[in-house]
């Protein structure tokens, strides 16, 4: 019995030190995460949308975004004085495959953003974005983006 749990033990400690060392590995990545979440959050347009590869796919409900003109709206809203006031990311879940160059994070959203005109509009989100390393730099190969109903 002694022998069953002293392998137990062992296989036990080495899962913990196999979590830890992919946490050292991911360091990088989770950076990214915060920085992209914080940009859009300080309504920093260009930090934001650098975070995007070029041939990024972005859904928000359910509808396919054209990137350029995703850029050009948010852009505009800055200009005009509307923004992000609140966007919280919770329960963030991330997996990392195999070759350690494609992620997938997703989390919840809370968001509150201020049109032009001075109102604001509430929601609770989920998001799934595809991260990719491409030439050294984590970025946003696709996001998905589903309001939540109230109901939900």
């Amino acid at each position: 019995m002694r022998k069953i749990l002293g392998c137990f033990v062992i296989v036990l400690m080495s899962f913990s030190a196999m979590a830890e060392h992919h946490d050292a590995e991911n360091v990088d990545l989770h950076a990214a995460i915060k920085a992209f979440d914080h940009a859009y959050a300080n309504n920093d347009v260009e930090k934001y949308f650098s975070f995007y590869a070029d041939d990024a796919t972005v859904y928000f409900s359910g509808a396919r975004v054209d990137l350029a003109a995703y850029h050009d709206t948010w852009s505009a809203l800055m200009e005009e004085g509307g923004g992000v006031e609140l966007n919280q990311m919770s329960d963030l879940q991330l997996q990392v495959l195999p070759s350690g160059n494609v992620a997938v994070a997703t989390s919840f959203i809370d968001n509150r953003t201020r049109s032009a005109d001075g109102t604001t509009a509430t929601t609770r989100a989920f998001e799934t974005d595809v991260w990719q390393k491409i030439d050294g730099k984590w970025q946003i190969i696709s996001l998905h983006y589903s309001e939540i109903s109230a109901a939900e």
